[in-house]
């Protein structure tokens, strides 16, 4: 059975989920949600990502989860370690220092003493996994989410976090191969279809939860990925309704996952 993911990569991995799940009913305009003004547009690319996944993405990580516990872990945890460096940045950017320092720290000690990041050494000496992007660092200063969007191939997204997975591409180090020659851009491809596979494979066990929460799975992903993402941008900082704080357990048992959007 897949064991949980690394926190940034659970993060991407529900992301993922979130875009290729099915669901595309039509939904009544009374239960419209304010923040999805274009409701239709979204829900196609939806049952887009939905067709995908189950042709493509799923089947593999099916395959991929039958793998020995150890190599999964290991895989993880190589793709968490080069995360730090995105997460450090943001951490960085919000002025948040010490945990800039910590994500440091991490890459240090699990690129080194824990062979370029497949052994988490840096956890069980007091340096937490952060969650970091760069659309929760515009967040922070202040930039409104914008409409709720569903984005081909990568799922929930807003008119503030689409354009920051630019920002999160490039700071991330597995991408850096891209522009470069024949042999490196498979490399990267390589690299960026097992980071798929690792974080769809985590969340097999785990779809149903999905259906506890809403009939319509577009909906149910739609709220939910909305309420965490306010979550993430406040850091936890709760200041009107907590009623929905409820919620997130559903989405945190989803995850086994934190983690976000990037390629």
């Amino acid at each position: 059975m897949h064991k949980h993911l690394p926190r940034p990569h659970r993060r991407l991995a529900l992301l993922l989920l979130f875009a290729l799940l099915s669901g595309c009913a039509s939904v009544p305009s009374e239960d419209r949600h304010s923040a999805d003004p274009l409701e239709p547009y979204n829900r196609a690319v939806f049952a887009f990502n939905d067709r995908l996944d189950r042709a493509v993405l799923k089947p593999a990580a099916e395959v991929y989860s039958e793998l020995p516990g150890p190599v999964q872990t290991g895989v993880g945890n190589f793709f968490s370690n080069l995360d730090d460096f995105r997460v450090g940045f943001n951490n960085l950017l919000q002025g948040k220092f010490h945990d800039a320092a910590s994500d440091t720290a991490r890459i240090l000690f699990n690129s080194s003493f824990g062979v370029f990041g497949l052994i988490d050494v840096a956890g069980p000496m007091g340096l937490p996994k952060h969650n970091e992007d760069f659309g929760q660092t515009l967040g922070a200063w202040g930039v409104p989410a914008g409409p709720y969007l569903q984005l081909p191939f990568l799922g929930p997204s807003s008119g503030r976090d689409a354009p920051a997975l630019v920002v999160d591409f490039y700071t991330n180090p597995r991408n850096y191969t891209v522009g470069q020659q024949r042999e490196l851009r498979n490399n990267f491809a390589a690299l960026l279809v097992l980071d798929l596979v690792h974080a769809r494979a985590g969340l097999l066990a785990t779809e149903d939860l999905l259906d506890d929460y809403s009939d319509d799975r577009y909906v149910a992903i739609r709220d939910l990925w909305l309420q965490r993402r306010e979550f993430l941008v406040r850091d936890g900082e709760v200041v009107d309704d907590e009623s929905w704080l409820d919620d997130l357990d559903e989405l945190d048992a989803l995850e086994a996952l934190e983690a976000e959007e990037e390629f």
